[in-house]
């Protein structure tokens, strides 16, 4: 755990950036600040990695063998995903599509054993559904008349299939199912997919079947890793070719989507996730103790930071953070993860924490603080808001409504979240009718065009005249 002061901040931040100018002022002269009293007291955390931030070496690794992956399944399909299943996954299964009755039996088997969770998921589902709905309404078809003659249009036409990755490693993300199939069930995706990877009995995790029927997926695929990105993008003889690939995953996930993008569509390349506390003086150290945690939890490469005003609630954070370990099923991960990249930046004014924030561009963001409307408007870079101290992150990752895959390693700063409109190509019309509005406009493009010494162009225009 690290604790510096926010003068601190710049010199701090970009070091861990390879000495790369911030995107905001110069970076400070003075480096890191660690308080001498702090017990927990470690090395300057490492930034969550993004590709260009990775070393060569370790980015040439991970990009060489998911090139390989990806070519084995362009040209080997099914019988690739079968020898890589055998490699990588726990099983591999002789047919890789799920049938859509497994996932409704394995509803019907949760809801008879586990009704409490069963319950949870409709109620996860339910919001999720409202809050896509109003979403979609953002997205509306128009044509209007600019001038005499000159018509321009808008339609919103949905993808025709869509792939929603679902991983199933040290967690299975049931949750991801609801995040990923609602959206775009909503945005009017004729086909949905799930691609998650097998378990010993050659099918995917039976809660991540039953959310998939709960969500209304339409078909599923034993798959898993850069090789079920590889076969939804190019399709095999039974996973077939999607026009768009969200959801996260392992690096090598990760890689597989980045390397594809062109061939097929995606949401974005998630990295670690994080998260950022802005708290004053009213905020409970407790509090923000467990949403760290909630955080570090995830992985080792998980970042939990937290912005406080005084050296007093630092260690007061510090002490419950040691406290809640001791009780914690996954202390191991979450004290990993905060050994290696817990901060916590004791700040002077709320105009500092909030230039802090909006250059660090968390996945998460909460305020902890008496007022957090008076500066969430201030606030420009993250993936999701969360306002006020019971507006916990962990109510995003599940039941609010809000989507829970998010950009991170600060990517927020020209992204936001999954959406609706993932699923959704925002395309454009021109009518031309005789009239005046016309007539303009064509003149006009043929004058541009002789200007750029585009002659076909020039003609193109002229010959409507």
């Amino acid at each position: 755990m690290t604790i510096l002061k926010a003068k601190d901040f710049d010199a701090y931040w970009n070091s861990l950036h390879g000495g790369r100018p911030l995107p905001r002022g110069d970076a400070a002269a003075a480096g890191p600040a660690h308080l001498a009293s702090s017990p927990a007291a470690a090395a300057p955390v490492a930034a969550s990695p993004s590709p260009e931030a990775l070393s060569p070496s370790a980015a040439t690794a991970t990009d060489t063998a998911v090139l390989a992956i990806i070519e084995a399944v362009r040209s080997g399909g099914d019988r690739a995903l079968r020898d890589l299943a055998a490699r990588f996954d726990r099983s591999s299964p002789e047919r890789l599509e799920v049938p859509m009755t497994a996932a409704r039996r394995a509803l019907e088997e949760l809801e008879a054993t586990d009704a409490s969770l069963a319950t949870a998921l409709r109620l996860a589902a339910d919001h999720i559904r409202v809050f896509a709905e109003l979403q979609k309404k953002q997205f509306t078809d128009f044509e209007v008349k600019l001038e005499p003659g000159l018509f321009t249009g808008q339609r919103c036409i949905p993808v025709e299939r869509a792939a929603v990755y679902v991983p199933a490693g040290r967690f299975p993300l049931i949750s991801t199912v609801l995040m990923g199939v609602i959206p775009a069930k909503v945005a009017g995706v004729d086909e949905l997919i799930i691609l998650s990877p097998p378990l010993e009995d050659g099918l995917p995790d039976r809660r991540i079947l039953a959310a998939a029927a709960l969500a209304g997926a339409d078909r599923i695929f034993a798959v898993g890793g850069a090789q079920a990105v590889a076969a939804a993008a190019f399709g095999t003889e039974s996973v077939p070719r999607c026009d768009v690939i969200v959801g996260p995953g392992n690096k090598y996930v990760a890689a597989a989507k980045r390397l594809l993008f062109g061939q097929v569509g995606i949401d974005f390349v998630a990295g670690p996730t994080d998260v950022l506390i802005i708290a004053d003086g009213t905020a409970s150290a407790d509090l923000i103790a467990a949403d760290m945690l909630a955080q570090a939890e995830h992985d080792p490469d998980a970042r939990a930071r937290v912005l406080v005003p005084s050296e007093a609630l630092a260690q007061a954070v510090q002490a419950d953070l040691v406290r809640r370990l001791s009780k914690l099923g996954t202390a191991d991960t979450a004290r990993a993860s905060l050994d290696a990249g817990g901060l916590i930046i004791i700040y002077e004014t709320l105009d500092e924490a909030i230039q802090i924030a909006n250059t660090i561009a968390p996945e998460h963001l909460e305020l902890h603080l008496a007022e957090p409307e008076t500066i969430a408007g201030r606030l420009r870079n993250y993936g999701s808001l969360f306002i006020g101290h019971l507006a916990a992150e962990v109510l995003g990752d599940y039941s609010a409504g809000i989507n829970h895959t998010l950009p991170t390693s600060g990517t927020a700063r020209f992204t936001g979240g999954l959406s609706v409109r993932h699923f959704i190509k925002t395309v454009t019309s021109l009518r031309c009718t005789p009239g005046s509005g016309f007539e303009t406009s064509r003149k006009a493009a043929a004058i541009i065009a002789r200007a750029e010494g585009l002659d076909g162009h020039r003609q193109s225009a002229e010959s409507r005249g």
